[in-house]
Formats: C-alpha cells, structure tokens, sequence
C-alpha cells in the first residue's frame, strides 16, 4: 500500500464506511471482521495481514480509553505538570548532548531542530520506557468497528494489516491504546507514508530509535516544515506541530518544551 493508495482509501471513506457495519459494543465485532477482511483482500492485503485480523479481539481496554481522554481539557500548565515536562526537559538536553551528531544529521537532512523530535519522543513514549502494551491490530480494527470514529480508523486498520504483510509489525506488536506504534506513536497508516528505513537494513523498525525518529523528521518536513523558521504559536512551523496532534495544550507544550531543549 503506496502513499497514493492510502490517500486514495481516504478519498473513498463514504463509500467504505457505507459497505460496513459498525457497532459500539463487541457483540457485532466477528461479524464485522468478516466484512472486514472482504474490503482487505479487495484492497491487496495478503494471507499475514487478513490472519492477523482473524486474530484480533475486540479491545475493550481501548474502548474504555477512547471514551475517557481527559488531559486534553487541561489548562497547559497543568497538562504540562500532568505529562511530566520539566523531566522531559530535563532529559531530553542530556540525550542531545550525549548524542549531538545524531540529533545534527536529523536537521541536516529533514531540517526539523533536535528540540522537537526530542520532545515528541519524550511526550509520546518517555523516550522508548513505555511504547503501549495494546496489541495494534487488534486496537485499530476495533476503533474501524466503532461506530464513533469508524471513517477515520478503516484506512488505519487497513494500514496495519499492509504493515503485517510487509512484516514491519506482527499479529501481536504491542503499541497505544488507540494503536499508534514505536517510539513516537505512529498511527498506522502515518507509518506506512512517512517511515524512513534509516538504518539501512531494509525495514522500517518504529521500535528502533534512529528508523522511528527520521520518520517522525520525515512525517513534519513532508507536512511542510520550513527549516530555520520559528515553531511557536504564530510562527510558520507551529502549523506543522498541529499536524501531529489536533489537541491545543498538546501543540503549546511541544513548542515550549522544544525550545528549551534548544535553548
């Protein structure tokens, strides 16, 4: 699944959700994965991926969490003080200085500053201490199932069953409840548009630090980063940090907490 096919699958969401049956409790679940796996084989998925979605469970835990998301409605200072930023903070200048060249050669070639991949890291997984203990396809197929936010999640869904098949993820890779994987969190189809096999060996590894950060470079450049311009609110590259997560107090804090990294 190519860039322009994903793009493409969400061109058509009307239509794909219209040809499935969604539910909002995990009695039609089965049933909705045999709807399901019809629309995969349509859209290319082979024996890994369409075995991966036979597997799959409905995920209540991430049900539950979907419903309950609170941080967002904080004040910045307390989601701040909530998601832990003075550590962030903290840690992230003392990964930069421990690996400087590392954080360079990211800027070099996608012209995205340290603070922010460093910051992102932090916020999303506590730099690689907690990358979710959800299985992903599971996460995501159920979310596609759920009638609240179904559009949205099908193309995802049908991404981490592509992901499979391209054995850059199992039937069991565990990830957030929402099932965003590796280091930062990408959700599916994201992973499969924007990851960079940055350490040369042929597959794109979210687990692994260098592939999971130059795609998250890549994701912000190809969202229209312009290197060397600022990224607070109201300057050019704060727009970009939107592209990443829709939430306000979320955009302000990597901002805030990026420029202390750099400063």
């Amino acid at each position: 699944m190519r860039p322009i096919i994903l793009a493409l699958l969400l061109s058509q969401l009307p239509s794909i959700g219209a040809a499935l049956t969604c539910g909002n409790t995990s009695s039609g679940f089965n049933a909705w994965k045999t709807e399901f796996a019809q629309l995969a084989r349509q859209r290319g998925i082979g024996r890994a991926g369409l075995s991966a979605l036979e597997q799959a469970s409905y995920a209540t835990a991430t049900i539950r969490a979907d419903r309950g998301q609170k941080s967002f409605r904080y004040s910045l200072e307390k989601f701040m003080q909530v998601r832990g930023a003075d550590t962030i903070v903290a840690q992230g200048r003392k990964r930069k200085a421990r690996d400087p060249e590392f954080y360079a050669a990211l800027e070099r070639q996608y012209g995205v500053p340290p603070g922010i991949l460093i910051a992102l890291h932090g916020m999303e997984t506590a730099f690689g201490g907690f990358m979710g203990d959800s299985p992903v396809v599971a996460a995501i197929t159920t979310l596609a199932y759920d009638c609240r936010r179904s559009d949205f999640f099908i193309p995802h869904a049908l991404a981490a069953l592509e992901l499979v098949d391209r054995k850059a993820i199992t039937a069991n890779t565990r990830g957030a409840k929402h099932g965003e994987l590796g280091h930062t969190q990408f959700l599916p189809g994201n992973a499969l548009t924007y990851g960079v096999d940055a350490t040369g060996d042929g597959k794109v590894d979210f687990y692994n630090i260098t592939d999971a950060l130059a795609s998250t470079a890549n994701f912000l450049r190809q969202k229209g980063w312009q290197p060397g311009r600022g990224y607070q609110p109201g300057e050019p590259n704060f727009e970009v940090i939107k592209q990443w997560n829709a939430a306000s107090v979320y955009q302000q804090a990597i901002a805030i907490m990026a420029r202390r990294i750099d400063s």
